[in-house]
């Protein structure tokens, strides 16, 4: 069963600042801030949430279609595409630079991150209906904000139940915009920040979005998830312990491969935020968004050892 997965492709370029930022800022002087941070370390990855969640399907054993727009700039992004055998015949280059996140982190964890939309902004000119009729689930990840709006109705026209996952795009919404995709959306599916205000910016309170949706999957990292079900009580998904976090960078969104994968399956929730919740905790262990790696039976035993019982 196909996956249709909207949402960004990008490059990230991760360095590290050896010292702490705040050593380096002066707090009475933020109106005319001029400072150079040199980074030695650095390395680039491939990133984007959509790019993220049709990898770790992949590796689950999934059927994953993302549906994107790049730039120019794509090819080193299209042959690891190729050699990890995901479709990208939805991904469409246009002329712009590809999505890029520029990511300097310190020692105390604090980032600075700057964000170049790019091809990104052009996202709404592929349709949903183009993949076809063997599509049977889908997502909405942040992506340009017409493309978010266009793809979140056109899953609904199509009757193809989907997954909204607003994330760091969901400051781009009002109130009637953000009732409109819950009233389009299968399920909506946030970490515990965005939760907070997802209710805020729409003026419902949480009891009135999860009577809007099947369900509303919150996130809360290292202490695990919980999934709001609509019609019955709150089911608590347990975190995965990790030896080493190495890089947080990409979790939600192998975390939102394993939702697809256990909804494509039709499993329960208890059994569906575990499959989500480990694809997460092994990501965790491994930099970046896509240098993890694992067969799908591999999984399966792991998801045994973890849980006691297999999916």
């Amino acid at each position: 069963m196909t996956a249709l997965i909207c949402g960004s492709v990008a490059f990230d370029t991760i360095m590290s600042f050896p010292e702490r930022f705040r050593d380096h800022l002066l707090a009475d002087r933020m109106e005319d801030i001029s400072v150079c941070f040199t980074a030695p370390e650095m390395r680039r990855e491939f990133g984007g949430c959509a790019g993220n969640v049709a990898y770790t399907l992949k590796l689950l054993g999934g059927d994953p279609l993302p549906m994107a727009t790049v730039g120019h700039d794509f090819a080193p992004y299209a042959s690891w595409m190729d050699r990890t055998g995901i479709d990208r015949r939805f991904v469409t280059e246009v002329d712009a630079f590809t999505a890029q996140a520029f990511i300097t982190t310190d020692p105390d964890g604090s980032q600075i991150t700057t964000f170049h939309p790019g091809a990104m902004d052009h996202a709404h000119v592929n349709s949903v209906g183009d993949a076809g009729g063997g599509v049977r689930i889908g997502i909405v990840t942040p992506d340009g904000r017409e493309a978010m709006v266009r793809h979140a109705a056109e899953f609904a026209e199509l009757g193809i139940p989907f997954i909204f996952d607003p994330g760091q795009q969901l400051h781009l919404f009002g109130p009637d915009e953000l009732a409109r995709f819950l009233d389009e959306a299968t399920w909506l599916t946030v970490n515990s920040y965005e939760w907070s205000v997802f209710q805020e910016r729409s003026g419902l309170d949480a009891d009135e979005i999860v009577q809007r949706v099947d369900a509303a999957i919150v996130t809360r990292g290292a202490e695990g998830s919980t999934v709001l079900a609509h019609g019955r009580e709150a089911v608590d998904i347990p975190a995965v312990p990790v030896p080493r976090a190495v890089d947080p960078t990409g979790c939600g969104d192998a975390y939102r491969a394993g939702l697809l994968l256990g909804l494509e399956a039709g499993r329960d929730w208890e059994t569906t935020g575990r499959i989500a919740s480990l694809a997460g905790a092994i990501k965790v262990a491994h930099p970046g968004c896509q240098n993890h790696r694992f067969e799908a039976d591999e999984f399966a035993a792991r998801f045994r050892d973890a849980f006691g019982y297999a999916f």
